[in-house]
C-alpha cells in the first residue's frame, strides 16, 4: 500500500468524533490547453495543484489551542504524481499551538518569503505561475514558525528556521513582515541559506484593490553562493466587470547575472464563476529565455479549464 495513503485511509476509517474541530478542505482544477514547447505543439489534459487536506485542532485553554494540518497533491489527469507515481504528494503539513502570544508550527510547509506573495500572482500553479522568473518559491522541510499576533490590527511577524539536519551545513532562515487592511496588502521578506547554502533573497510585495480594480507588484533579488544576482520584477492587475466575469493580466521579468541571461513571462487571462466555489477560466501564457544574444527558449501555452474548492 502506498503510504501517502495511509493518513486519508486512517482519517476515513475512524469516527468523526474522534476528532476535534476537524475540516475536510480543497479543490480540483485541471485545464485542457495547447501546448508550443520548443518548436512541439500538443494538447494536453493538466491538473494544477489539486489536493484535498485534513485541518483542525483542539482548545487546550481559553488561550492555548492545538493546532494541525495534513495537506496532499493530488494529480486529477492521470493519478501520477511524481517519478514515483504516488497518487498522493506532500504540501503543507504541520502541528503547533495557538494562543495569545502568537502561532508556533513545525514540520514541512511554505516558507515566510513564498508566503509573502499572497494573492499577487494572478496565474498561480497554471503555466504563468510566477516560479518561471522568481526563485524562492519553497516549500521547506523540517520548519520550524513562530507568527506573532496582529500587531497595531494590521502587522504580522513571521520567523522560520529550517533545520539542515547536516552538521556541515548553515540552518535556513525565512522572515517576513506583512501589513494587511481593506485595500492594502504589503510585505518584506528575506532568507538565507533555503535555496541552497550561501544563497539570499530579499522580496517586497505590494497590493492595492481599488472598486473593482485589484493592482499587484512584487520586486526581488536573489543572489547565489558566488554572489551572481537574479533580479526580478512582476506587475499583476485583475478588473472584475462583475459578480461573474473577471479579466486578469501580468508580466514578469528576470535579469540574471549568470551568462547575462533574461527571462520574460506575460500571461493574459479570464474567469467566471459559476457559483461561490466553481469557476471556470482560460489563458495564454508566453515564456522567453535568453541567454546574451541567444534564444533558448520561446513557448506558448493557450488553455480552458475549471476549478472546483471544497
Amino acid at each position: 500500500m502506498k503510504k501517502a495513503l495511509l493518513p486519508l485511509l486512517i482519517a476515513s476509517a475512524l469516527p468523526m468524533s474522534a476528532f476535534a474541530d476537524v475540516t475536510v478542505y480543497g479543490k480540483a482544477n485541471v485545464s485542457l490547453q495547447n501546448s508550443d514547447e520548443s518548436d512541439n505543439s500538443q494538447f494536453e489534459l493538466v491538473s494544477n495543484a489539486s489536493r484535498i487536506g485534513l485541518k483542525g485542532g483542539e482548545q487546550i485553554n481559553d488561550g492555548l489551542k492545538a493546532i494541525y494540518q495534513f495537506e496532499y497533491q493530488t494529480e486529477v489527469d492521470d493519478g501520477a504524481n511524481g517519478s514515483n507515481n504516488q497518487t498522493f504528494g506532500q504540501r503543507n503539513i504541520f502541528v503547533g499551538l495557538q494562543g495569545t502570544a502568537g502561532t508556533l508550527i513545525a514540520g514541512k510547509f511554505d516558507t515566510p518569503v513564498k508566503a509573502a506573495q499572497e494573492k499577487v500572482d494572478l496565474f498561480n500553479d497554471l503555466e504563468g505561475d510566477m516560479s518561471f522568473v522568481m526563485v524562492g518559491e519553497t516549500r521547506a522541510n523540517n520548519i520550524v514558525q513562530y507568527s506573532s499576533p496582529l500587531l497595531g490590527k494590521a502587522v504580522t511577524i513571521n520567523v522560520a528556521q529550517v533545520s539542515a539536519e547536516d552538521p556541515a551545513m548553515d540552518d535556513g532562515l525565512s522572515v517576513s513582515a506583512t501589513y494587511t487592511s481593506a485595500s492594502w496588502y504589503a510585505a518584506l521578506a528575506t532568507e538565507k541559506d533555503i535555496t541552497a547554502q550561501g544563497a539570499d533573497i530579499t522580496r517586497a510585495v505590494g497590493r492595492y484593490t481599488l472598486n473593482a480594480w485589484q493592482f499587484g507588484l512584487l520586486i526581488q533579488q536573489a543572489k547565489d553562493a558566488a554572489s551572481n544576482k537574479t533580479n526580478s520584477w512582476l506587475v499583476s492587475t485583475k478588473y472584475s466587470l462583475n459578480d461573474s466575469w473577471a479579466l486578469k493580466a501580468q508580466y514578469g521579468d528576470a535579469d540574471l547575472d549568470l551568462a547575462d541571461g533574461k527571462r520574460k513571462q506575460l500571461s493574459v487571462g479570464a474567469d467566471y464563476s459559476l457559483s461561490k466555489n466553481t469557476t471556470l477560466f482560460g489563458f495564454y501564457t508566453q515564456e522567453k529565455a535568453d541567454a546574451g544574444s541567444v534564444n533558448v527558449s520561446d513557448d506558448n501555452w493557450i488553455g480552458v479549464g475549471m476549478e472546483l474548492k471544497f
